[in-house]
């Protein structure tokens, strides 16, 4: 059967060729060669799929939203041949008291082997009373669930850093998972939502290497957090080249210039949102005419507001910017190297006439 009609393993949607796409595109995304992607393949179809237990807390569902639109691979593939998803209450069929016989199904059966996925904040004021599930908070079934995780995955802003719920004044106390749970590997996955390839990049690395992604100092996988946004966006030459947006609709926001006096976060915002669009679609917020808002810094409601004004301390080219610099530049250089030029033959003028006078004085001595 040939790869383009095979479909046993890998189901009648998806043959095994677009699903090697899939993990070539994974691979790329996480800056891995090539020849990994066997290895990729042969970890995401192994037999033994590994639990996850998926916690909803204070969210808007966002994160799973995006993932639903995943393509790489899509959800099906994921929760139907990666991993074996025991407890999401957004897709699980299960619900009530069935929904949460399953999850201390897998509580106990898989202690240290599941992978545990937190979408949404915490709150922890007044007990944590404004976040309940079956009758019990958010901290106390995180406390559960938690220490028997082999891994515990922070999709989103909110289970990373607090995000919305946590702005000031943060009246319910929330925060991330980091600020409550030790003693289990933490990885977060920030984002309004984040890019799914950022959150099933790091589950196929997980599966083909048996440990996380290199992590930043917020425990964010460097393969998608490790690059300014401002330093791969497609405006960056018209930033370069003093080149601005100074009003929403002007001719400029028509041509596509750079969007940072508008208020772009671009250049304090740590993401691959330029280089791995979303869901196949081949957009994202800055190339639609937006400027980022920082979603994936901690904090980002409290320190990155107002949203429509420029960040400070940001260097910005004047005039033409690095063009005329380079000018000026280039004329230096020119200056430098004519003043050399202008020296060096001096100094051989110079060589040259002393050499005719020490020619003329030995000529009159062998006279005299």
């Amino acid at each position: 059967m040939s790869d383009d009609t095979q479909s046993d393993h890998f189901g009648p949607e998806i043959n095994r060729r677009s699903f090697i796409k899939g993990c070539s595109i994974m691979a790329a995304a996480m800056g891995l060669s090539e020849s990994i992607v066997p290895q990729m393949v042969e970890a995401a179809t192994a037999p033994g799929r590994p639990p996850v237990l998926w916690l909803h807390f204070q969210e808007c569902t966002g994160c799973t939203e995006s993932l639903l639109r995943g393509s790489h691979p899509d959800i099906g593939r994921l929760i139907l041949d990666i991993i074996s998803l025991d407890y999401h209450e957004t897709i699980m069929a299960a619900a009530g008291h069935q929904a949460e016989a399953n999850l201390h199904a897998t509580l106990d059966k898989y202690a240290g082997k599941f992978i545990c996925v937190v979408e949404g904040a915490i709150p922890t004021k007044d007990n944590g009373i404004y976040c309940q599930i079956a009758g019990r908070t958010a901290m106390d079934i995180l406390a559960e669930v938690a220490p028997k995780a082999a891994a515990i995955i922070s999709i989103g802003t909110c289970a990373s850093f607090g995000g919305l719920q946590a702005a000031a004044p943060n009246p319910t106390g929330a925060v991330g998972v980091q600020d409550l749970v030790s003693g289990t590997p933490i990885i977060n996955i920030p984002g309004c939502p984040p890019n799914p390839i950022s959150f099933l990049g790091t589950v196929l690395h997980y599966l083909t290497f048996n440990k996380l992604p290199a992590l930043d100092h917020l425990n964010r996988p460097k393969f998608a957090y490790g690059r300014k946004i401002h330093d791969q966006c497609e405006r960056r030459p018209h930033f370069d080249e003093g080149r601005f947006v100074d009003q929403f609709g002007d001719e400029a926001h028509k041509q596509g210039y750079c969007l940072y006096k508008v208020g772009c976060k671009g250049p304090g915002t740590y993401s691959n949102c330029p280089v791995v669009r979303f869901n196949d679609v081949g957009s994202w917020p800055v190339g639609v005419g937006h400027g980022c808002i920082g979603c994936t810094e901690p904090n980002f409601w409290d320190t990155m507001t107002p949203f429509y004004e420029r960040m400070p301390q940001v260097k910005i080219p004047m005039g033409d910017g690095i063009i005329s610099e380079v000018d000026s530049t280039g004329k230096k250089v020119l200056g430098v190297t004519a003043a050399a030029i202008g020296a060096h033959a001096a100094v051989g003028i110079g060589k040259s006439m002393m050499c005719k006078d020490c020619k003329k004085d030995d000529n009159q001595g062998e006279k005299s």
